[in-house]
């Protein structure tokens, strides 16, 4: 095996006329990540792969989504990351008709029962019945604007585990929160939540959404997010397993756009993004393709 110091300058690297494999060295540069780093980031980043979600949220008439797909379709979009779409509940059956092969469809919410008299909600037997695998459960807005508490979202999630949904599972920290120093608390406090309902994690992506960054323009700077995504591993590695934290991916949702997800997505522990707004829009194929 030919080992490359970090310090070999890269025309340097590149003036050879012979063929070699690929470096570190270049990857490095290729994921901007310092060589330093590069091992951490290889070891740690291997065997997750890079999934990213789009959460259109109640958003989208027929045309408006015919458009959406029509630039998911033309792409192209990398083969190495996996592609989510969470789609409003009307039009999860039409979507999920239309859309690329390479793209899968979530519903953004579904109950904790098989049926019955809980108006307006939608089951997770339902969802499977018209071929959805995926699920979003726990956003922000469903803890804001719906009061749903941590002990409903884990029962939640357990639930759609149990009948053969995959779940994006969000948990992240407001403002306040943030200024108070709690950021840590409230992300494992949401997480632990979650871990006392389940113990197979292998259908379980968890989506970091730092709630002042939902919408508003601000986003965590990448070592924000890093830092973060770190932490949230080493607390489950500590807390639930260290096989469930080295497989777990972390998603990163708050105002990811397509100028600056190439960065986030270099981070070794952000395994992907949970895209609100862009999801919307062309740039959402540049975020998919943030680890190219």
């Amino acid at each position: 095996m030919l080992v490359l110091k970090c310090s070999k300058p890269a025309w340097a690297l590149r003036s050879r006329k012979t063929a070699i494999p690929l470096k570190s060295a270049d990857i490095c540069e290729h994921h901007n990540v310092s060589c330093n780093n590069y091992s951490n980031f290889q070891q740690s980043t291997m065997g997750r792969k890079f999934v990213v979600g789009g959460n259109w949220k109640m958003n989208g008439t027929k045309a408006q989504i015919n458009e959406i797909l029509g630039f998911l379709k033309a792409g192209p979009l990398n083969a190495d990351t996996e592609v989510v779409i969470g789609v409003p509940a009307i039009y999860l059956d039409y979507v999920k008709s239309n859309a690329p092969a390479n793209v899968e469809v979530a519903a953004q919410n579904a109950y904790k029962a098989e049926k019955g008299a809980f108006t307006g909600e939608t089951s997770p037997l339902m969802l499977k019945d018209i071929g959805v695998n995926w699920v979003i459960l726990g956003h922000s807005e469903r803890r804001q604007i719906f009061g749903e508490s941590d002990e409903l979202i884990a029962e939640k999630v357990a639930f759609a585990l149990s009948n053969g949904l995959k779940v994006i599972a969000c948990i992240g920290e407001t403002l306040d929160e943030r200024d108070a120093g709690k950021t840590e608390e409230v992300v494992f406090r949401q997480t632990q939540a979650i871990a006392n309902q389940i113990k197979d994690w292998s259908n379980v992506v968890l989506a970091y959404e730092p709630v002042w960054a939902i919408g508003t323009g601000k986003t965590a700077t990448p070592q924000q997010a890093q830092e973060v995504h770190q932490s949230l591993r080493q607390w489950i590695s500590k807390n639930i397993s260290p096989e469930v934290a080295n497989a777990v991916r972390i998603q990163y949702g708050g105002s990811v756009t397509g100028a600056n997800a190439k960065e986030l997505g270099s981070q070794a522990d952000i395994d992907g993004f949970l895209v609100g707004g862009a999801s919307l829009k062309p740039e959402f194929v540049s975020i998919v393709n943030a680890r190219q």
